[in-house]
């Protein structure tokens, strides 16, 4: 696998999903003795400098998941920054009034309580839609607008929001762990 594509999973030291890290941010980690532990087998081994009086060259292997020690500032915000990639992730790309499945062009953001009318941007309020089902509501509430939601809009927890960000990249034991992590909420990626 390419070196560049793979993402290794940080956790804090109590085994809470943190952020993705590419393979040098968690080299960098390991060489500063922050690493509390790590779970599975390396995905990836790197060759550093050989030793002038044995001749030996350094290696370090990364797993695909590793917990590190001290407090984590950068990342961790309380609330998944909202984007059209990841509402269209969360809602399968799918409209949610008409259940059309649709590429990432097709889509728009829905505000269910329009903008307009003191709807928040947030995630409990936006959705994806297609054109078409955007236009029809228009200005207004899906009630005003005789349209039913098939599915009730949600905030992706963190292990959630790790998961939609990284999706086609994603280990498998990675996604095992992350999904233990999931709510009830969570609809499985597609």
């Amino acid at each position: 696998m390419n070196q560049s594509k793979l993402s290794i999973l940080r956790l804090n030291i109590g085994g809470a999903p943190i952020e993705w890290l590419n393979w040098e941010d968690a080299a960098c980690l390991y060489a500063r003795d922050k690493i509390a532990w790590s779970i599975g087998e390396p995905i990836m081994e790197i060759c550093g400098g050989r030793n002038r009086m044995t001749g030996l060259q350094t290696k370090l292997q990364l797993p695909g998941i590793i917990a590190s020690t001290g407090t984590i500032h950068r990342g961790h915000q309380t609330t998944p920054t909202l984007s059209r990639r990841t509402v269209f992730m969360r809602d399968q790309h799918l409209c949610m009034y008409c259940g059309d499945q649709l590429s990432f062009k097709e889509l728009t953001l829905d505000h269910i309580v329009p903008v307009s009318r003191g709807g928040k941007h947030n995630w409990t309020n936006v959705i994806s839609a297609c054109k078409r089902c955007n236009q029809i509501k228009s200005n207004k509430t899906p009630e005003e607008a005789g349209m039913q939601l098939l599915a009730v809009p949600y905030r992706p927890n963190r292990a959630e929001y790790l998961a939609l960000i990284n999706s086609k990249r994603i280990r498998s034991d990675q996604m095992q762990f992350l999904s233990s992590h999931f709510s009830r909420n969570w609809r499985e990626l597609s």
